[in-house]
């Protein structure tokens, strides 16, 4: 069962912040995935186009074991300049790995990843470091926006409008929450019924649905080629994980990806998933935790947090095609298939 908000931010100590500029020659903006007393970090990257900032230091074997932010944007490979707003941000915070005796002697760890969306700008439109600033500024617990807001603002899936979805789901004393920003190569719709692929992963009524359309649409020319494309996102969880438990919750999550789009993981995609681990709450009981006993309850315990990353991600997915406004040239869900919005 969903969460308070059905969103990231129902893990608790997860805050996110979103900021764009729309209009005017610009489509796109930056997400920021704060936690304030940090928590473990992991990555995961599938496909051939990844755009990344700070991953090799998530690796298990690597110094760095706890991260201070998620930042997620746009504007490919020039967007990942966003990710030093957050660091600024942060770091006059005094939040990050201390690097000396004073307090404001940290380096903040703010991973990055970012997705393709230049076609939807004016050339030289794109994230700086005060988009990521500005998301920080905006970061806060509770129901979060989605749709065309924050990286997914000039996001496209296939031939529709892409954009930010989160979601969260109960797993026994734990959550597991996922926000995706959804820029897929591949389609996430059945254009000849408006049914999401994952429809089968995932019951209507949560995405305000009666029903899921039966109804085929024409696309014709409006649908634009992209070739470089990208999903990223975060998964989140309030158990206490080490760095390589952490990691195997975002390989699952990929698996969710893959269930919301066809293809996945292609040349052209850089599918990103962080996973970020708080350590509220122990994955097991520690009585006993040397020995084979504990060691299988520890392993139990993980593969359910697994199966729900993978849920909670493909749920995340459709919210963020389905909350998608037209924008920038690109046809939305919702404008092509309004029935399904439709008491």
């Amino acid at each position: 069962m969903p969460g308070e908000f059905n969103a990231i931010t129902d893990v608790p100590g997860v805050l996110v912040g979103h900021h764009h500029r729309l209009g005017r020659g610009w489509a796109t903006g930056a997400t920021a995935v704060l936690v304030p007393g940090q928590a473990v970090g992991a990555v995961d990257q599938r496909g051939g186009a990844p755009g990344t900032r700070e991953t090799d230091l998530l690796a298990p074997e690597n110094l760095v074991q706890r991260v201070d932010a998620i930042c997620l944007s746009g504007g490919s490979a020039y967007g990942l300049a966003a990710a030093d707003g957050v660091v600024r941000w942060l770091g006059e915070r005094q939040r990050g790995f201390p690097v000396g005796t004073r307090p404001f002697e940290v380096v903040p760890i703010v991973p990055a990843a970012v997705v393709f969306d230049l076609p939807r700008s004016d050339w030289g439109n794109r994230p700086d470091a005060t988009f990521g600033y500005a998301a920080c500024e905006a970061a806060t617990a509770g129901p979060v926006a989605q749709g065309t807001v924050g990286a997914g603002t000039g996001a496209q899936v296939g031939s529709l409008k892409g954009g930010v979805g989160t979601a969260s789901e109960r797993v026994g004393e734990f959550t597991v929450g996922v926000l995706a920003v959804v820029n897929a190569a591949g389609e996430a719709v059945r254009t000849g019924t408006g049914e999401p692929l994952a429809a089968d992963h995932a019951e209507p009524g949560e995405f305000g649905v009666a029903r899921w359309p039966r109804r085929a649409v024409d696309l014709g020319g409006r649908a634009e080629r992209k070739d470089l494309n990208t999903t990223i996102g975060v998964v989140a969880t309030d158990a206490e994980l080490s760095k390589a438990e952490a990691r195997r919750l975002a390989v699952a999550a990929q698996d969710g990806l893959a269930r919301a789009v066809r293809p996945a993981h292609t040349m052209y995609d850089g599918d990103t998933v962080f996973a970020l681990a708080t350590g509220a709450r122990p994955l097991t009981e520690r009585a006993g935790r040397l020995g084979g006993e504990h060691e299988a309850r520890r392993a139990a315990a993980l593969d359910g947090l697994c199966s729900a990353a993978a849920r909670v991600f493909t749920r995340a997915m459709i919210h963020g095609v389905l909350h998608a406004t037209s924008a920038a040239g690109l046809q939305a869900y919702r404008d092509l298939w309004p029935e399904a919005f439709e008491d």
